[in-house]
């Protein structure tokens, strides 16, 4: 099992910025994917930005050259730095990885923080 707390969200104006952390515990040794996913009210939950266990990274369009994730395996963190925010970014944010156990596949998510951009 992995738990996940997500900490950071909060109201800023736009074109503000924000940090979000997700930290891990639990069979941390296990997590392969780390991400972080948004849902916006009466939308469906979106992928935002991805951190593979090598490092690499992906990115929805949207927030390219804006966002950026990151991550700190020595203390079992996962960040997502939001520059230039706009009110469409306002959403619950989700921390999420996968994991894999004797061949078996695992999900996780955390509880989700709230970020709102006001215009």
């Amino acid at each position: 099992q992995v738990q996940l707390v997500e900490s950071g969200g909060g109201l800023v104006q736009a074109g503000g910025s924000l940090r979000l952390s997700c930290a891990a515990s639990g069979s941390t040794f296990s997590m392969n994917l780390m991400a972080w996913y948004r849902q916006a009210p009466g939308e469906q939950r979106e992928l935002v930005a991805s951190i593979s266990s090598g490092g690499s990274t992906r990115y929805v369009d949207s927030v390219k050259g804006r966002f950026a994730i990151s991550k700190d395996n020595a203390n079992n963190h996962v960040y997502l730095q939001m520059n230039g925010l706009q009110p469409e970014d306002t959403a619950v944010y989700y921390c999420y990885c996968n994991s894999v156990i004797a061949g078996i596949w695992y999900v996780y998510w955390g509880q989700g923080t709230q970020v709102t951009v006001s215009s």
